[in-house]
């Protein structure tokens, strides 16, 4: 009897989900294709690397990377600046998300890999926000860092750039890092590049300027590029 009773209490608690599952895959999908497909590809191919055994998602949103990876047997903890960055709320139906400010962090486990894909760049002490990732990493652990970039130059909010085919209404920055961010970084943390991909998604010189190029173009550090995937390296031996 208690258990048809639970039985029937769970199916009662589903209902809503499923009415979620439903209602996404009747509607025709409303957002525009994006950069997710090279950022969790390149994702993957660290994973399939390394095989972290601790990984934390910086950023997670509403994303269902943690599930994803989780899926794959690694124990991921999924953090986001809910309170700050979410100002009408967010729930995460895939993974649970916990409420947190990766410049003011309150985690104190430490982690093989870290993953951060495409959120440094609407943090405005991305700074801080490195320095604390590197913070939280084990000895030679990784970050997989995935963000606007252009090489030679830094721009504090591509948004805000007249030519701009996005954003404008949008209540957070975007960045676009340059290899002057990066250096900074990694002298800062003592840290390394051990691996670094250049994309071309648009036809200007930063992201969200000029025409969408669809597919992405997979380019040199001397081709124009408007976005970067990439894995670094702590090179403290101890904590």
């Amino acid at each position: 009897m208690l258990g048809y009773i639970s039985q029937i209490a769970k199916n009662f608690l589903l209902l809503y989900p499923r009415y979620v599952c439903k209602k996404e895959f009747s509607r025709k999908n409303v957002y525009s294709l994006n950069e997710r497909p090279v950022e969790y590809r390149f994702v993957f191919e660290q994973l399939s690397r390394f095989y972290p055994m601790n990984i934390l998602d910086v950023g997670t949103g509403i994303t269902a990377l943690p599930h994803l990876m989780s899926n794959c047997g690694f124990n991921v903890t999924a953090t986001d600046n809910v309170k700050d960055y979410w100002p009408a709320g967010m729930y995460n139906r895939h993974y649970y998300v916990i409420d947190d400010d990766i410049t003011k962090t309150k985690i104190t486990d430490k982690f093989d890999l870290i993953t951060c894909i495409s959120v440094l760049e609407h943090i405005e002490n991305a700074d801080i926000a490195v320095k604390n990732m590197f913070s939280l990493l084990k000895p030679h652990g990784y970050i997989v860092l995935t963000c606007p970039y252009n090489e030679k130059e830094y721009v504090s909010n591509v948004y805000e750039l007249p030519q701009s085919r996005g954003g404008e209404n949008a209540p957070y920055i975007c960045q676009s890092f340059s290899r002057g961010s990066l250096d900074q970084w990694l002298e800062q943390n003592n840290a390394s590049i051990i691996a670094q991909e250049y994309w071309q998604f648009f036809e200007g010189a930063y992201w969200t300027i000029g025409d969408e190029i669809i597919p992405p173009r997979k380019v040199t550090q001397a081709d124009p590029h408007q976005h970067t995937c990439i894995l670094m390296q702590n090179n403290n031996a101890i904590d």
